[in-house]
Formats: C-alpha cells, structure tokens, sequence
C-alpha cells in the first residue's frame, strides 16, 4: 500500500510538474535604453529558456526601451539575432508610436524584431491572457 501511494504521488507530482511547464508564459515590460537593463533581460530570456525550454516569453520596447531593437544602438544586437534566429518561442516587439516619435524606420531594427500599434496594449493584451508580468529594472 505504502509503495502505491508512492507511486501515485510521484505521477501525480509529475503531471503538476508538467501543467505548470506547459503554461510558462511572461512578457517583459521594457522602458530603459540602460545597458544594464538591456544585458538583464536578455540574460533572463536565456536563464528562463535553460530552465524550461517551452516557456513563451516576449519582450515589448517602447519610450527609451526602442533602443534594444534598433541595429547598431542595441547592445545586445548580436544575442538577440541569435535568440531570434533560434527559438521560436521568444519574440521582441516593437512600439510603432515610439518608432514615429523617435523617426525609427522598420529597415533600423534588428531582423525579426515585430512591430506593434501600442507597446503598453500589447502588455495589457498578454495580461489578460493570463501571461505573468516582469518590469525590466534595476
């Protein structure tokens, strides 16, 4: 009886295990044109992704956070082109009303960087979607 209970509660700890993998989902609010933050948030998409390979995880830029995305002012260009070009679970998306205010054309961001109308509805959007919440900050 004692190794059935075991046996159950191992499964069952399992498919626990599996439910919350399965649902691993977090945007990340970024606003900062920082270095430090720059290097955090994609320090934590990598970090998030060695642990748990099917999370989705999305990056919104917007205000001073553009700059992450745009090629030749992002310093972290060369690992986002890698994280872009080999996950497709991580997307980086982009704030059109920061892009006009700042005159950032599309051809200036980093191959594969998405283009939203509202970066701050595209965050609202994901929230709703029960997706969790990070503020790139330190």
């Amino acid at each position: 009886m004692k190794k059935l209970s075991l046996v159950v509660y191992l499964l069952l700890s399992a498919l626990f295990g599996f439910a919350q993998n399965a649902d691993y989902r977090v945007v990340f609010d970024m606003t900062s044109r920082d270095s430090v933050n720059q290097q955090a948030v994609v320090r934590e998409l990598n970090l998030i992704r060695d642990g748990n390979p099917d999370a989705k995880l999305e990056v919104v830029m917007y205000g001073q956070g553009i700059d992450l995305a745009i090629k030749d002012r992002s310093l972290q260009q060369t690992a986002i082109q890698k994280l872009l070009s080999t996950d497709k679970g991580i997307s980086f998306k982009i704030c059109a009303i920061a892009m006009k205010r700042n005159n950032i054309d599309k051809s200036q961001l980093i191959p594969g960087v998405e283009v939203v109308p509202d970066g701050i509805y595209e965050i609202i959007t994901k929230q709703r979607e029960g997706w969790g919440y990070i503020k790139v900050a330190h």
